[in-house]
């Protein structure tokens, strides 16, 4: 017999294990499945090491998942985000832009988790939660939907019998594969390193994105280590370059990082296992089908740039909350599916557009496109209204 309940979240990731807190949190019934193991000690084999940059907007939804009070006392606050083109013979600032919080709000523009403890904390939540069956080790295998409901197959070949399915299961997602949504994807032959470095001069909450051929290098506050002010970082670049650097010796990745990072914080070490990841732009055609709606990566993949990504997630999940909660009689209706699209489609494709285009941008390599891509962020940014509708484009403000 099919177990049932109001939603099942497909994906365990930090955006579905949001999603599983902000709903159950609202009184709705709600199974979350995820395959892999959730590792919540950052010194563990196959933590994620990736930071998460929580905008000021993501503030209000952990308020409302029952989140913020636990995730509060372990925030770097992003009060600064500083801009520097790098491009020429030596990797030196030519240029640099500063955006101050201060200029558009009493807050800072939000502030910074590292992933591993985003997921402890989460996952506490959702220990307290009677509202929420979280399952672990467990994926979705099959969908069949109708007008009035969805039924899910699970790779345990129980069932789950749902009003609603997220799908919250990443760039491959198999519930939109299984809905027939298709995706547009771009590749630009880059990867990511990220890891983790102390610095001897203190990031004093400000985020540095320094651009240089290939991607940004961005050093993201993370709390003291050790004593020693401490950033996460993630280095864009060429592919086959990144995987290189992903095994060199310790002692020259850290020269070549400090040489890369223009020194702006002096000499970084390294205090974390480097993690490799590929870049893409991917969004879905549509976010949502019969019974069935697409939240961060199952609806939306870009290049780690202005920390857009998992705000760009929490916006889908604030977006779906609000429509869940005025339309509790026809969760996941047709009609409420049909508002959750129109809702989020044009800020995504906007957001997706324009991510692609900088990540373009700063893998310029000619003397010309590099010089040109200096020239415009001294002029984009440098424009006192433009700044401030940029920053709170940023923030998410209308």
């Amino acid at each position: 017999m099919a177990d049932t309940c109001d939603i099942l979240i497909s994906g365990g990731g930090i955006a579905g294990l949001t999603a599983a807190a902000a709903f159950g949190s609202a009184g709705f019934s709600v199974v979350c499945v995820d395959p892999t193991p959730q590792i919540t000690d950052g010194a563990a084999e196959g933590a994620d090491l990736r930071s998460t940059a929580m905008l000021q907007p993501a503030r209000d939804l952990l308020e409302r998942a029952g989140l913020w009070d636990a995730l509060a006392p372990h925030a770097a606050p992003l009060q600064v985000m500083r801009i520097i083109d790098a491009g020429g013979a030596e990797p030196e600032p030519r240029v640099t832009r500063e955006f101050d919080a201060s200029e558009i709000s009493e807050q800072p523009f939000g502030w910074n988790f590292p992933n591993w403890l985003l997921r402890r904390e989460m996952l506490a939540r959702l220990e307290t939660l009677d509202t929420v069956d979280f399952r672990s080790g467990i994926s979705t295998k099959r969908l069949f939907t109708r007008t009035t409901g969805a039924k899910v197959t699970l790779s345990d070949d129980s069932t789950v019998e749902a009003k609603l399915v997220i799908a919250a299961d990443g760039r491959a997602s198999a519930m939109r594969m299984a809905a027939g949504i298709p995706v547009s994807t771009q590749r630009y032959g880059q990867k990511a390193l990220v890891f983790a470095v102390t610095h001897p001069i203190p990031h004093n909450n400000v985020s540095t994105e320094i651009h240089r051929t290939g991607g940004p290098f961005t050093l993201v506050p993370l709390p003291d280590r050790d004593g020693m002010p401490c950033s996460a970082v993630v280095w864009m670049d060429d592919g086959r370059i990144a995987q290189e650097r992903a095994t060199m010796d310790i002692e020259a990745f850290e020269a070549e990082a400090s040489a890369r990072s223009t020194h702006h914080f002096g000499p970084l070490t390294l205090v974390s296992r480097r993690q490799i990841w590929p870049i893409i732009t991917q969004h879905a055609n549509r976010l949502s089908a019969e019974r069935v709606a697409l939240i961060a990566e199952a609806a939306h993949v870009m290049p780690p740039i202005g920390a857009q990504g998992l705000n760009m997630s929490l916006n889908d999940i604030a977006t779906l909350l609000d429509l869940a909660e005025e339309r509790r009689e026809g969760l996941g209706d047709a009609k409420m599916l049909e508002a959750y699209h129109k809702a989020r489609y044009g800020d995504i494709t906007l957001r997706v557009r324009g991510i692609d285009l900088l990540n373009r941008a700063s893998q310029a390599s000619s003397t010309l496109a590099r010089d040109a891509r200096a020239a415009g962020l001294s002029a984009l940014y440098g424009a006192a209204p433009v700044r401030k509708m940029l920053m709170q484009m940023g923030l998410g403000i209308r």
